[in-house]
């Protein structure tokens, strides 16, 4: 089973690209990937998963868009939970710019055989999409009391925010279940320092791909044992990990 993580450029920015694969009773990582343009995207996902192959493909973005105006269902849930954190989401709707190039991009995964998955039988081989919002998954995994700041700021505040992403990766996603290996992972990859400009949004947007990839292997390895669904295949709707204290 492998597990895609999509950190989609909403308009026409790159998108950050990870592919896991489980094996070994382990999330081992393949590749870590940047692209620009959708059929660019397509076609690496078709360079790691073959069309009978089973996968999941995690998306940081709204595919599922079904109100004209206003604020999904999942937006609104991702404020009430997580406003606290400063982990609410951006509203969605169909007169938004970023909408036309979100859900086509969702119908395309569907074409190519990937189903929304807001419901899902643990472990259960297949091919599915869900969407995913890195800000919140963070703030569970980690235990954060909020959103790492590397979005905006300045520089030096950035990449700190950035190196502590990297570290939580490393510290904390190996102690999960399911387990990431990070023994083989290059610490090139995640050179962040002596970045900045172009070539530190491509780390960021890679990084954000691994944890949407890491929440999708949760959501197919627990499912709602450990998962939160914030709404549904008829609003719209984001899979969030449980918060640990939360975890039987």
């Amino acid at each position: 089973m492998k597990f895609l993580g999509i950190d989609l450029g909403w308009k026409s920015g790159a998108s950050g690209l990870c592919c896991l694969s489980w094996e070994n009773r382990q999330l081992q990582l393949l590749d870590l990937n940047r692209q620009q343009e959708i059929d660019d995207i397509l076609a690496w996902i078709g360079g790691w998963v073959s069309s009978s192959e089973p996968a999941l493909i995690a998306v940081d973005a709204p595919t599922l868009i079904p109100n004209t105006t206003g604020m999904r269902l999942p937006d609104r849930l991702t404020h009430k939970y997580f406003g606290r954190y400063q982990a609410g989401c951006y509203p969605a709707n169909l007169e938004r710019p970023f909408a036309q190039r979100t859900v086509a991009f969702g119908l395309s995964l569907e074409k190519k055989g990937f189903a929304h998955a807001p419901e899902i039988t643990s472990q259960q081989l297949g091919q599915y999409q869900i969407e995913v919002f890195p800000h919140p998954a963070m703030v569970h995994l980690f235990g954060l009391e909020r959103t790492l700041k590397y979005k905006k700021g300045r520089l030096a505040q950035r990449k700190a925010e950035l190196s502590k992403l990297r570290q939580y990766i490393l510290d904390v996603l190996p102690t999960l279940e399911p387990r990431l290996n990070t023994e083989l992972i290059p610490h090139s990859s995640f050179t962040i320092h002596p970045l900045k400009g172009t070539a530190l949004k491509a780390i960021e947007d890679q990084l954000d791909s691994l944890i949407c990839a890491y929440v999708g292997a949760y959501w197919w390895y627990w499912g709602r044992q450990r998962n939160w669904v914030l709404g549904d295949a008829n609003t719209g709707y984001i899979v969030v990990p449980a918060p640990s204290y939360l975890v039987p």
